[in-house]
């Protein structure tokens, strides 16, 4: 899986191009990494262009990521050649001051020689400093031809695994990894735009070989509970005082902000055993 994570291309303004299949999260992955990158690499004005021609959905979808963000978006419906809009649109960006432009190129249900072509075409026109392939984690054998194929005609410097919630083994991420010798740099949990976050290949191989994931664990721990609040507790069962009704409650919209219940305990080393009822949880009883 590789060793420790690789720093993003240093470079203002950072030029990253997203290639994959049609479904495989692309679009998503475009306004993740542009949140993701404002906020843990000092990015200021990101700019996301819509290169998918053949998919009016796709744009729009781009687009209302883009609006809800606050991030500059931008496309032409109307071009004919996507090269020469890409091209384009980019310099129109970094002339407005975008210090990171995230083209999202268009994908097919299977690889052809038009997309790879076009692929290509984009990544002339637009020269950029990293080349990302978004694959969904869940397609296993099939997510390593895929990136293969892609690596073969546009030399690729990193990977996006989607969809790791769904799969925890990540089992495709070793395989992907070894194809093509670049390696993982994110990967998306969930559907939220927040649920996207740097590749620790230290934390995936454990998590493959059922040993959890304790400090992802952690991680989530510390954002989601009050320092403070753990004190006191800590003090009152010190003391020995009653834990109130109250002090309950407090614990568990604390646990609620952690995220996916079942996504936690599949952290916890040895969950392999009982996968199926943690897939089966129903996160309403907590609420309840």
């Amino acid at each position: 899986l590789g060793e420790g994570e690789r720093p993003i291309d240093p470079r203002r303004p950072l030029r990253i191009l997203l290639v994959g299949l049609q479904g495989s999260g692309k679009t998503t992955s475009a306004a993740k990494l542009a949140k993701h990158l404002v906020k843990k690499e000092g990015i200021r004005k990101p700019s996301l262009v819509a290169a998918d021609l053949r998919r009016p959905a796709a744009i729009d979808q781009l687009e209302t990521l883009a609006k809800n963000e606050g991030f500059d978006f931008r496309s032409d419906r109307a071009a004919t050649d996507v090269a020469a809009m890409v091209g384009r649109l980019v310099k129109e960006a970094e002339a407005a001051a975008a210090d990171l432009v995230i083209v999202d190129t268009a994908g097919r249900l299977q690889i052809d020689g038009d997309l790879m072509e076009e692929v290509r075409r984009v990544r002339d026109a637009f020269q950029p400093h990293e080349v990302f392939l978004v694959a969904d984690a869940a397609l296993g054998q099939q997510a390593v031809d895929v990136a293969a194929k892609f690596h073969e005609s546009t030399p690729l410097t990193g990977i996006i695994l989607t969809k790791l919630d769904g799969d925890a083994r990540g089992g495709a991420a070793l395989s992907v990894v070894t194809v093509t010798g670049v390696p993982i740099m994110f990967g998306s949990t969930g559907e939220k735009l927040t649920d996207f976050e740097l590749f620790h290949p230290d934390r995936m191989a454990p998590r493959i070989l059922d040993m959890g994931d304790v400090l992802t664990l952690i991680e989530q721990a510390e954002k989601a509970f009050d320092s403070k609040e753990a004190e006191k507790m800590a003090g009152k069962v010190l003391a020995g005082e009653d834990f109130t009704l109250d002090d309950f409650l407090s614990q568990m919209q604390a646990l609620r902000k952690m995220g996916n219940l079942g996504k936690l305990l599949g952290m916890l080393p040895g969950m392999g055993e009982i996968r199926d009822q943690i897939d089966n949880l129903d996160e309403k009883e907590i609420d309840r």
